[in-house]
């Protein structure tokens, strides 16, 4: 018998005085199987660092994430289906970059461990080739105090001002500084 996603609930208050962002979300989480914590944690995240005033469909929102191939682990789709925002987690292949720079008009991709730094080095000349992606680090020392935040039903309140993300909740509060590479 197949072992079953773990729900996770979270209540997210955004603030983000940068963009002038600032809405409440109500969001289910799955956490597979063969996830951490710490990777649902940045998924959190970067819905928080990245979600917009769009409304219904046209909102940023979880896809079935990890167990499926050709979707991400956030999009952001328009009314006719097409994909505006692709958010990838880890440190994909070449194939996978270029599958998401071809059917999405922006691709993220998030970092967030140690292998980062290395994953960067061999690919930055390869994603330097598309126009339409970007890549965002979070230091794995500050994911892994995001993690201590992570219970499987969370209030959480994230504010982002010039750059910096604070995350706070009844469990205590981390900083994140989020590095989009590549960028000066």
């Amino acid at each position: 018998m197949a072992i079953k996603a773990t729900v996770y609930k979270a209540t997210v208050q955004v603030s983000d005085m940068d963009r002038h962002h600032y809405q409440g979300y109500d969001l289910t989480l799955a956490l597979h199987p063969s996830e951490t914590e710490e990777r649902m944690m940045v998924r959190l995240a970067a819905f928080a660092l990245l979600a917009d005033e769009k409304e219904g469909t046209e909102q940023l929102s979880f896809t079935k994430g990890i167990s499926t191939e050709d979707e991400p682990d956030l999009w952001q789709k328009n009314f006719s289906d097409e994909i505006l925002m692709w958010v990838e987690l880890g440190q994909p292949d070449e194939k996978r970059l270029r599958k998401a720079c071809g059917r999405a008009q922006q691709v993220i991709i998030v970092n967030y461990n140690d292998k980062s730094d290395i994953w960067w080095e061999q690919n930055k000349g390869k994603t330097s080739r598309f126009d339409n992606i970007r890549i965002l680090q979070f230091p794995e020392q500050q994911v892994q105090a995001l993690e201590k935040l992570c219970s499987r039903s969370m209030q959480l309140n994230v504010t982002i001002q010039d750059s910096e993300m604070w995350v706070s909740s009844e469990l205590g509060e981390c900083a994140l500084t989020p590095i989009w590479r590549g960028e000066s």
